[in-house]
């Protein structure tokens, strides 16, 4: 069973960054893709970006590109999600996901850090 674990949320002024780490465990972390997603109030959950198992190939929702980074160091089983020039709209919980199979979908997520980005 893997165990996902969120931290680095908080309140930050618009415009400002935070840096939200995830600390993986329960199986081989370097293995597979590793993602974040968030969820606003009264919305669905949705996609922010996503990270291949060598952190070398990225994808970002067109909402966050430019302005979130996606990483990972797999010696610390750790991904990260660096968000610059925050705007109101991105206050949400982020949560981290990773698949049960390499190439699956994500059915393993943490229990979410909750952003928020005043005006």
């Amino acid at each position: 069973q893997v165990q996902l674990v969120e931290s680095g949320g908080g309140l930050v002024q618009a415009g400002g960054s935070l840096r939200l780490s995830c600390a993986a465990s329960g199986r081989t972390f370097s293995g597979y893709a590793m993602g974040w997603f968030r969820q606003a109030p009264g919305k669905e959950r949705e996609f922010v970006a996503d990270i291949n198992w060598s952190g070398g190939n990225t994808y970002y929702a067109d909402s966050v590109k430019g302005r979130f980074t996606i990483s990972r160091d797999n010696a610390k089983n750790t991904v990260y999600l660096q968000m610059n020039s925050l705007k109101p709209e991105d206050t949400a919980v982020y949560y981290c996901a990773a698949p049960s199979t390499v190439g699956g979908p994500y059915e393993f997520w943490g229990r979410g850090t909750q952003v928020t980005v005043s005006s």
